[in-house]
This record gives C-alpha cells, structure tokens and sequence, in this order.
C-alpha cells in the first residue's frame, strides 16, 4: 500500500513497504531547491524506513540544469547508497535530453556499482525490482 510522504505543485514523493521503494513522480519542470528537496526528502524518510528501491518517474520533470544533476551525482547519490539503496529505476518517454541526463546519471550509478535501469512504464520497473527478491 502506497503511502504519501509529500505532494507538492511539482512532485509526489512515496513510499511502497511491500517493494521497499521510495518513489519521485515529478509532476513540472523544478527550481533547484524544489529538484534538491525531493530527493533530501526522501533521504530522510529512508532513516526510519528501508528503501532497497528508488524509482523516479521523469516524463512531466522537464531538462534537469546540469548542476543538479552534478549535485544528484557526487552528493545525492552517494547518500542513498549510504543509506541501504540497492537499485534504482527511472520511468521516462524517450526525449533526447533526458536520455542525456540519464545516460551520465547512469555512467556514476555504474561507478558505484548500483544498477539503474531506463523503464517505460512503472509496471516494468516494478517486475525488475521484483526479480531481486
């Protein structure tokens, strides 16, 4: 059962502790603080609920600014994995630009030796997740 943990103009942030996913579905494009709140949310949340899972749904997020992203990458996602992240899928729509920005989220994710895959559905990412258990 999905629980909300935020809902704003700009993103729903949740959690399913049947999947152990925390979820951003971005809902516009995002100033830097909105972009760094919903991931520093969920972080937090993860400190009282194990999140083996992070799926982010990005096809209504609009061009991430490269210093997000770099900020996603040499800060956010050292985090996470910190915090007991496993695997993270990303729900996306093909657009070149996001498909540059998760290529190089993808090439860090690599480094650190944590799985991230590009789905076009939820339901596909979710059948992934569930192959791990």
């Amino acid at each position: 059962m999905k629980k909300i943990i935020e809902d704003s103009d700009y993103a729903e942030i949740s959690y399913d502790p049947d999947l152990k996913m925390g979820k951003i579905a971005w809902k516009r494009k995002t100033l830097t603080d909105e972009y760094r709140h919903a991931f520093t949310t969920l972080l937090e949340f993860s400190k009282t609920h194990q999140i083996d899972n992070f799926l982010s749904d990005i096809r209504n997020q609009g061009v991430v600014a490269p210093e997000n992203r770099k900020w996603f990458e040499n800060e956010m996602l050292p985090k996470a994995i910190d915090a007991g992240l496993k695997r993270a899928g990303s729900v996306f729509d093909g657009n070149v630009f996001k498909k540059y920005y998760m290529n190089m989220i993808i090439k860090v994710s690599n480094k650190f030796g944590m799985p991230l895959k590009l789905f076009t559905t939820e339901e596909e990412a979710i059948d992934w997740f569930n192959s791990f258990e």
